[in-house]
């Protein structure tokens, strides 16, 4: 990215004019900045799950498992008002 040399002097200028406590302030609010425009890290999927229900194919066919599922999964979505 290009930077504007005079805005970054103006705004080097203007921190150094601040107090301790407000200079610190400013970095941490430009770190914030840095870390909330970053790229998320790409990870692959885990499938360290896969198998875990294997138990349960002689009591629940897979369309009733996705039905339970669904509904634990609305449980812990509040209802609209």
């Amino acid at each position: 990215m290009k930077r504007n040399m005079s805005t970054v002097d103006d705004t080097v200028k203007l921190i150094r004019e601040l107090p301790d406590e407000l200079q610190a302030e400013v970095a941490n609010f430009a770190r914030f900045l840095k870390e909330s425009r970053a790229k998320p890290k790409r990870t692959r999927f885990r499938l360290d799950w896969a198998g875990a229900g294997r138990h349960l194919k002689d009591r629940f066919t897979s369309v009733e498992l996705q039905h339970k599922a669904l509904d634990w999964w609305s449980d812990d979505i509040p209802a609209r008002q």
